[in-house]
């Protein structure tokens, strides 16, 4: 092909502008048409075609040389085109894996990589960084369940209704491609399970409530446990429970319990509450009158220790002088007791008469005083006496000073 070219460049007509056989003095490049109709005749008539020129001449036959020459070249662009054809670009994201004849070759880096072509190799590109998710006991929505996925068995010999989502993301891309037929199947039933191990040792209500994180956290140890165990090269990054419920057909009855139990909470709490309230002010009271208590028998105790004391003292000087002392004792428990009263009848001795002292308004009236040093004779103006026994009247006079010095005590 490459002399036909070069047949055609010698052309006569080369330089010859005006085409048509035109022999003209004009010289320059070849008309491409022209070079173009020629090869395309040259290309017919290697393979037994007819000339295309639709009236020509005859064209010398085309030797074995130029054929063979024709052959080459397109067996070298055929090479060519084929050796390209191991090119192939890696993603950071991703890993090569190169086969030969289907078998492990190499694994290869991110950029511009070069294999042999196919059939003799062939690569498989795997994504490492991209969170792929699988769905156990529903599909796309809560709604669409599985059930022969969803429904397990607790240990207190209860059916729930479980719905939990897994990502995971890929470490090995040898052994993901080589020991995995349906990675995702694979996936899907180790962390059915792993779920299942850990709810068949759990009670209901721990599953249902209080240990949903717990759960979620122990399945994806084992889940990672069961592919590592297989070499799947599969790393979980999450597992999270998305639904977890009775059955439906005792959904009424399990929000009945479960309302039953929340009123139980409630009235238990309120309980707390009222105790929290009245305990500790029934400690308060219990511990005030332990203290007045305490109080009271520390005055008594020590009121009596006086009395005590005060008795001695007064036996002793009842024993120093007893008419003397007898007499004080007399004044003092009547200064006592007439203290508490605000008026007084005194019946007179032989007499029968009787005489009202208003000694409240006597005890006022000092009150005001300021001065206490001649109360004896200012301080207490006496009614005129009935009786005009001078004896009967003193008597009266120190009667009325000893109430009025009582009063002012």
């Amino acid at each position: 092909m490459l002399n036909a070219i070069l047949m055609s460049l010698n052309d006569p007509r080369w330089g010859n502008q005006g085409g048509n056989g035109n022999k003209g003095g004009n010289q320059g490049p070849p008309d491409l048409e022209d070079l173009w109709r020629d090869f395309n005749r040259r290309l017919s008539g290697m393979f037994g075609g007819k000339s295309g020129d639709g009236g020509g001449g005859n064209r010398p036959p085309v030797s074995s040389r130029q054929f063979g020459g024709g052959i080459g070249v397109i067996l070298g662009l055929i090479i060519i085109v084929w050796l390209a054809s191991g090119l192939y670009i890696v993603d950071a994201s991703q890993r090569g894996v190169v086969l030969r004849f289907g078998k492990l070759q190499e694994t290869t880096d991110p950029g511009l990589q070069w294999r042999l072509p196919y059939p003799i190799e062939s690569h498989e590109l795997v994504n490492l960084t991209g969170v792929r998710t699988v769905e156990v006991g529903y599909r796309g929505a809560e709604r669409n369940k599985v059930l022969n996925e969803a429904l397990m068995l607790t240990d207190d010999e209860n059916i729930i209704n479980i719905q939990f989502a897994v990502q995971y993301i890929l470490n090995d891309p040898v052994a993901y491609l080589f020991q995995n037929r349906l990675p995702e199947e694979t996936v899907v039933h180790a962390a059915e399970t792993a779920m299942r191990e850990i709810v068949g040792k759990s009670k209901m209500d721990f599953v249902l409530y209080e240990g949903r994180e717990q759960i979620a956290v122990d399945a994806q140890q084992i889940m990672q446990q069961i592919l590592d165990r297989y070499q799947t090269g599969i790393q979980i990054s999450k597992l999270t429970l998305q639904n977890a419920q009775p059955p439906e057909q005792v959904q009424a009855a399990f929000d009945d319990a479960v309302k039953a139990g929340q009123d139980l909470e409630r009235q238990k709490n309120e309980g707390q509450a009222y105790a929290n309230d009245v305990i500790p002010k029934a400690r308060g009271t219990a511990s005030r009158l332990m203290e007045e208590s305490n109080g009271y028998k520390q005055r008594i105790i020590a009121t009596a220790e006086g009395d005590a004391s005060r008795f001695k003292q007064v036996l002793a000087e009842y024993l120093k002088a007893p008419e003397v002392t007898r007499q004080r004792m007399y004044i003092d428990t009547m200064q006592q007791i007439m203290t508490n009263t605000s008026k007084v009848m005194i019946d007179a001795k032989g007499g029968n008469n009787l005489l009202y002292l208003p000694l409240d308004k006597v005890m006022q009236q000092a009150g005001a005083e300021p001065s206490t040093g001649a109360r004896a004779s200012e301080a207490i103006p006496l009614p005129p006496l009935v009786n005009t026994d001078p004896s009967i009247t003193d008597a009266r006079s120190r009667d009325a000073l000893r109430a009025r010095e009582r009063g002012e005590r």
